[in-house]
């Protein structure tokens, strides 16, 4: 029988991968499945523009892996029992049972609320595209004059806040920071940031918590009442409880705790890439949920199984940082490069060049995921071994 090969999530991670198992593996041997909740593949860093307004074309998962070899599964995962070796989901068909020999997790993360009260009834985020698509029709209707008031200084705030006050002049936006705006950012980058602010005219309330959101306002740690018709949260990262719920071993965050191949420390038949691993960098740190992140982890894990199941030694790709690259609006950006402890470097580039680069990033993301293979190559790799489904594994 083939090996059963099962990636959840077809984000960065889960798409790249699947790809590139499909693309080096033998088809005589290996079976490739993907479960995706939605049919297509979503942009995830492109989604403040959705809901900014602007239209962007979807790629079609069938289409995607048309002629790859890879099985697509729409449902969405509700358990994973990795002593049995399955998964649970349910779609369109019904409630289902998958069952893998290999597991690659990569369900990626949602908006994190931190417990706030009144975030997840009345604010709005851009961690997905349902939810960047409701932020749109809730802005679409928002008539000029209205405030938009976007929590949290991290990359996904910076560019939803840059992106609103270009696309939507018309609005008042702010900005409410926990700390200084863009601290982690070089002096020059940070001076270039702060006057892409003026420019666009967003006010920055740095140096303050939110404690509460209402419907038209959000409440600071001081008492302070900021006007808000509507609060976009992007206060951090937050993953599914399914990975804790399943009994494998997992950090507080709730992420799959991985060893350096992005192998499951409990369980070896399991994989993790993305938000969803919590990996150790090459600065001895914990890998931030990141699109880097997925694409660093994505190429381990995948190393790591192709080596496994054709008999060699598994190699370890690189998982340093090199630098930030920040959207500000359509025309603007910084690229501010880091150390090995991602600490900031003197030097950045910004303005129309940062722009160009920073859609030269996002254009080969989405030429990547079109073709997911990279070209079919004429010879593959062999499984070195055939798996007993009793657990045991012997010589093919």
């Amino acid at each position: 029988m083939k090996h059963r090969i099962v990636v959840l999530g077809a984000g960065y991670a889960g798409a790249f991968a699947a790809g590139n198992l499909a693309r080096r593996l033998s088809p005589a041997d290996a079976e490739i499945t993907v479960v995706n909740a939605v049919p297509d593949f979503v942009e995830r860093m492109r989604l403040h523009q959705l809901a900014s307004g602007q239209n962007l074309a979807f790629r079609k998962l069938a289409d995607v892996f048309a002629g790859t070899g890879v099985r697509l599964r729409l449902a969405r995962v509700t358990g994973v029992d990795p002593e049995r070796r399955t998964v649970a989901v349910t779609g369109e068909d019904g409630d289902g049972e998958l069952a893998y020999d290999t597991l690659l997790y990569a369900l990626g993360s949602s908006v994190a609320h931190h417990g706030v009260p009144g975030v997840a009834e009345y604010a709005f985020d851009v961690t997905g595209r349902s939810s960047a698509l409701r932020l749109r029709e809730r802005l679409a209707v928002l008539g000029g004059g209205g405030t938009v008031l976007v929590v949290g200084e991290g990359l996904t705030g910076i560019e939803t806040a840059t992106e609103f006050a270009e696309s939507r002049p018309d609005l008042t936006v702010a900005l409410a920071a926990r700390g200084e705006l863009g601290a982690w950012l070089s002096p020059k980058a940070r001076r270039h940031l702060r006057q892409a602010f003026d420019r666009l005219g967003i006010t920055v309330h740095e140096y303050t918590g939110i404690e509460a959101v209402e419907p038209t306002r959000a409440i600071a740690a001081d008492g302070r009442s900021i006007p808000a018709d509507v609060t976009v949260w992007s206060a951090g990262f937050a993953v599914h409880p399914i990975a804790a719920a399943s009994g494998l071993e997992v950090a507080e965050t709730g992420q799959i705790v991985v060893d350096r191949t992005m192998r499951s420390v409990s369980h070896p038949d399991v994989y993790a890439a993305g938000d969803c691993a919590y990996a150790i960098g090459e600065n001895g740190r914990p890998l931030p949920m990141s699109c880097a992140s997925a694409g660093y982890t994505n190429m381990q894990a995948t190393a790591a199984i192709i080596a496994r199941l054709t008999g060699s030694e598994a190699p370890t790709t690189g998982l340093k940082y090199h630098g930030n690259h920040i959207s500000l609006g359509r025309r603007d950006a910084i690229f501010q490069m880091v150390d090995g402890d991602v600490r900031s470097k003197s030097w950045y580039m910004g303005g129309r060049t940062a722009a160009w680069l920073k859609s030269g990033v996002l254009k080969g993301a989405g030429w990547s995921i079109a073709h997911p293979t990279f070209g079919m190559p004429k010879r593959k790799r062999r499984l070195a071994t055939a798996p007993d489904r009793a657990g045991a594994r012997v010589a093919a």
